[in-house]
């Protein structure tokens, strides 16, 4: 099993899924193959409805949140189609497993003076602040994804159109509008560089080595608490917070999805039930015993 586990990431990889998505498939299947091997089961016993209810029974009693459950289905699912479309498995075992619903959790975002106080502390770091500054106004005012940011190169910066053309889930490619605040900051931060060529890396660490996604949250981390928020923040958070100011100030649904990179519209309505602002305002307009 363990050959097809390494068989079914290189695939992932070659499908261009993100290395934090890669590894959080890697860990789920790692466990599902421990908890395999410590039964002894065979290939053929594993991928059975009843070791499969086993398993998500003991997952749950690690971890009762219904997300963390259907993390892990869904990675088997992935699996098991794969193993199927390879001729490894002769039948679904899926086709007798319910799967729960997804707990339905708000977007944790900032409000605007938390990201102004976010962006001007990257601009204050002691260390790359040029770098920092153009990381952190690029991210926000196009809402990237932390594997998107990292895989973007010079040349994909069309500073004459103010887009940035971003390579997202499924080697789909987007245009998003860059707003001129990070195109100057972009401006300032390559003309730190020496001899920047457009096929280079946008970001580098401090080696001169490209960013990764790891070292993205390394320094996400170091200025959200220079920032001294009064709440946990990532790197997602400012895509969180892209959206849902942009939604506060009047940007249609269709649009917003289109810029995120969503494939489903459903996903991104979830940020229309979380500007509150906005809803207090409509309501207030709207509601005739409001105003008294």
């Amino acid at each position: 099993m363990r050959e097809w586990q390494e068989a079914f990431i290189t695939h992932l990889k070659n499908k261009n899924f993100s290395p934090l998505t890669v590894r959080a498939y890697r860990t789920a299947l790692e466990e599902f193959v421990q908890f395999c091997t410590t039964r002894r089961l065979t290939n053929e016993q594993a991928f059975t409805p009843a070791t499969i209810r086993t398993f998500l029974a003991n997952v749950q009693l690690k971890n009762p949140k219904r997300n963390t459950v259907l993390r892990k289905i869904a990675t088997l699912r992935s699996f098991v189609a794969y193993l199927l479309r390879q001729g490894k498995l002769a039948r679904n075992p899926f086709k007798l497993i319910a799967s729960p619903k997804r707990e339905k959790l708000l977007p944790k975002f900032l409000s605007v003076p938390e990201t102004d106080r976010l962006l001007h502390t990257a601009e204050e770091a002691p260390h790359f602040a040029a770098r920092n500054k153009a990381l952190f106004e690029l991210m926000y005012s196009s809402g990237l994804r932390r594997s998107e940011v990292t895989r973007l190169k010079i040349r994909d910066i069309d500073f004459f159109n103010g887009l940035v053309k971003v390579l997202g889930k499924g080697n789909k490619e987007r245009l998003v509008p860059v707003t001129q605040t990070a195109l100057q900051a972009l401006k300032d931060y390559l003309a730190c560089r020496q001899n920047p060529q457009s096929g280079d890396a946008l970001f580098l660490n401090k080696n001169g080595k490209p960013l990764t996604g790891d070292g993205l949250a390394y320094i996400f981390k170091n200025t959200a608490i220079a920032s001294h928020l009064a709440r946990r923040v990532t790197p997602h958070s400012l895509r969180h917070s892209f959206a849902t100011h942009l939604l506060s100030n009047g940007c249609d649904l269709r649009s917003l999805q289109e810029m995120l990179g969503h494939s489903s519209l459903s996903s991104t309505q979830v940020y229309t039930h979380v500007s509150l602002e906005q809803l207090k305002h409509v309501y207030d307009q709207a509601h005739p015993k409001s105003k008294e």
